[in-house]
C-alpha cells in the first residue's frame, strides 16, 4: 500500500551503546564535581586564614603567637555555672578568648579576668563574634562576688591535667600566664604573652575578625533540642 503524501514519518530514535570506560569516566567526574562543591563550601574559611597569614603584612608582625599544630578542642566534660555537666565542644562555633585559673582565683587571676573582659568590650560591635571564657580549675566553690563579676563570661569548670593536653604555656609560665585564642572550628591558633599589652593585642584580634568576616557571624548555630 502507498504511503500517503501527507502523512508525516515516524522516526524511533535509539541511545547508542556506550563505549568501553564510559561509566568509569563519569564516576571520575562525578567526584571532580563533589570535591569541587566542598572547595567552594571551605574557600571563605581558607581565604580568611590565607589574608591573615600571608597577605596582609601586619600579620607578619604578629603580637600574638600563632600555634602551627592548632590542637582541635578535646573531648573533655566541663561543669557550667549552673552545675550542669556539658562537652567541652560546645564552645564551638565562636572565636573564643580563653583563659585559665584555678577556681580560688587569687589578686592576679581576677587582674587578669578584668582585663581579658576589657579586652574584648574594646572590640565594640564586633565584640559578639567573640566569647569571653573562663576555663576553671580545682574544685573551690566561685566566691559570690566573683561569679557575679563573670556572669557575662562562659565558665566552665575542667579538670588541669586533661586541659594541659590541650593548651600549652610558652617555655618557663604557667597556663595560667597567657590568653588563648580558639577559632569557630575549635582550632587553638593564637598564645598571647604573659604580662600582656591590650592594645596590641586588641589589634590581633581587630585582624583576625576582619579577616574571618565574610564567613563569620555572631552567635552560634541553633541545634535540634539545643
Amino acid at each position: 500500500m502507498a504511503q500517503t503524501p501527507d502523512e508525516p514519518l515516524t522516526l524511533t530514535v535509539h541511545s547508542l551503546p556506550r563505549p568501553d570506560g564510559a561509566d568509569s569516566a563519569a564516576t571520575r567526574a562525578g567526584r571532580w564535581k563533589m570535591l569541587a562543591v566542598l572547595l567552594v563550601c571551605a574557600a571563605p574559611v581558607i581565604a580568611s586564614y590565607f589574608t591573615y597569614y600571608v597577605v596582609r603584612p601586619e600579620s607578619r608582625h604578629n603580637y600574638g603567637e600563632l600555634v602551627n599544630e592548632q590542637p582541635t578542642l578535646p573531648d573533655l566534660t566541663a561543669v557550667n555555672a549552673q552545675g550542669e555537666t556539658v562537652p567541652l565542644s560546645t564552645l564551638k562555633g565562636q572565636w573564643l578568648l580563653v583563659s585559665v585559673a584555678d577556681s580560688a582565683c587569687d589578686s592576679a587571676c581576677e587582674k587578669h579576668l578584668y582585663l581579658q573582659r576589657q579586652l574584648r568590650e574594646t572590640l565594640g560591635r564586633e565584640k559578639d563574634r567573640l566569647d569571653w571564657v573562663w576555663l576553671r580549675t580545682g574544685t573551690a566553690e566561685l566566691r559570690e562576688p566573683l561569679r557575679q563579676a563573670t556572669a557575662a563570661a562562659t565558665v566552665l569548670q575542667v579538670d588541669a591535667a586533661a586541659l594541659a593536653q590541650w593548651l600549652r604555656p610558652a617555655p618557663g609560665q604557667r597556663l595560667e600566664d597567657h590568653l588563648y585564642v580558639v577559632d569557630p572550628q575549635g582550632h587553638w591558633m593564637m598564645r598571647f604573652p604573659a604580662n600582656i599589652d591590650p592594645a596590641r593585642a586588641k589589634r590581633d584580634l581587630d585582624r583576625l575578625l576582619r579577616a574571618s568576616s565574610a564567613w563569620d557571624k555572631p552567635g552560634r548555630e541553633s541545634t535540634p533540642g539545643g
